[in-house]
């Protein structure tokens, strides 16, 4: 089951929009990227990320097997390649519910047992090739949370919007009181 990002208020929004996209054109246009999202949800999610440590994420089960490819004698007679496997539901107990999607979204995941799969066999032995695991894990969770997590709008650019928000406003008046006095005077002298 895959949990919403979007608020209630947002999904009628949403459907809304889809359903009647001309009605709404005008609503998408002038509404912020992120104005579907859950806003608590996000600041959820940038709040656990700034506090993020790779020792909050699970240990999951690691096997070993014997490599692949160049590395002779060596190579052929020991288990050096890593295998870490971590289930699914260990990692979304240690992560926001904002970037639970995004878990079995991602390349890493098996669904035959649920959880996310990472191999190394680039090292010669089992403790580096572990330790390349678990930075990919991280590696990963840091862009799952990347790609669905929206920046934090900088001052500046909210005073930027403010201002192209507040010149559109005035020149949308001038524009209307301009039509106003050009009908007026077609209408003639009050009696």
């Amino acid at each position: 089951m895959m949990i919403s990002r979007l608020s209630p208020r947002a999904h009628v929004i949403s459907w809304a929009i889809e359903t009647f996209p001309a009605v709404f054109a005008r609503h998408k246009r002038y509404s912020a990227f992120d104005s579907h999202l859950d806003q608590d949800a996000v600041a959820e999610a940038r709040s656990w990320y700034r506090s993020f440590d790779a020792s909050q994420l699970p240990k999951g089960n690691t096997t070993y097997a014997r490599s692949s490819g160049p590395g002779g004698q060596h190579v052929n007679k020991t288990e050096s390649k890593a295998i870490s496997v971590y289930p699914v539901r260990e990692l979304l107990s240690v992560m926001p519910s904002f970037l639970h999607g995004s878990v079995r979204a991602s390349k890493y995941y098996t669904a035959n047992n649920d959880a996310l799969t990472f191999q190394a066999q680039t090292h010669r032995s089992r403790t580096a090739n572990t330790d390349e695991n678990r930075r990919k894990l991280m590696d990963e969770v840091t862009r799952m949370y990347r790609e669905t997590t929206p920046a934090e709008t900088s001052a500046e650019k909210k005073s930027k919007h403010k201002e192209i928000e507040k010149r559109f406003h005035e020149e949308r008046i001038n524009h209307k009181k301009k039509v106003s006095a050009k009908k007026q005077s077609r209408r003639g002298p009050p009696e």
